[in-house]
């Protein structure tokens, strides 16, 4: 346990000094959406909603800002993948589906005068030519203690280092 907390800070240490951009990982199911619906949105733009997860929001909300890179990860398919990158194009803000019944990520405690949730608009920056599986991060000595490999890491939203960033660039054959 010690050695995943360790890592995490690490990352979110590593972003939150930086002077520059700042990196992360932001999971979503392949089939719910993947990067080529982001490909096919107008101007390959969109918001990432339904984050409900408070230690998340929390990076939504307070440290990611415009300009910020984004490693793109399938989850809950075979294989698990970083399938391309974006980039922030839009800081924190209310997450409007928590206040409409009908979306699928309604929150009825949410209040629209003191919102609960947060998200960011994200641009799709590049698709890998082939995704990085999760068994090429583990192989890397770089990236082989990505938080995202952690066991039980669950967050949607996650720091990246500039070293992993870079390395997963290195990984899917291309430049940063």
């Amino acid at each position: 346990m010690p050695a995943k907390k360790k890592t995490a800070s690490k990352a979110s240490a590593a972003s939150s000094k930086s002077t520059g951009p700042r990196y992360w990982l932001m999971k979503s199911e392949e089939s719910c959406y993947s990067i080529d619906h982001l490909a096919a949105e107008k101007n390959k733009t969109t918001f990432w909603d339904g984050i409900r997860n408070y230690q998340a929001r929390n990076m939504l909300r307070d440290e990611i800002k415009k300009g910020d890179g984004v490693l793109f990860y399938h989850s809950n398919c075979d294989p698990l993948v970083i399938a391309g990158t974006a980039k922030v194009v839009k800081e924190g803000y209310a997450d409007h589906t928590a206040f409409d019944p009908v979306e699928k990520h309604y929150d009825p405690k949410s209040d629209p005068d003191n919102p609960t949730w947060y998200m960011v608009d994200i641009k799709l920056v590049k698709k890998f030519p082939e995704p990085v599986t999760r068994d090429m991060l583990k192989e890397d000595p770089v990236t082989k203690n990505m938080m995202v490999l952690a066991r039980g890491s669950r967050l949607s939203v996650q720091p990246v280092t500039e070293e992993e960033w870079n390395a997963v660039h290195r990984l899917a054959g291309i430049q940063p």
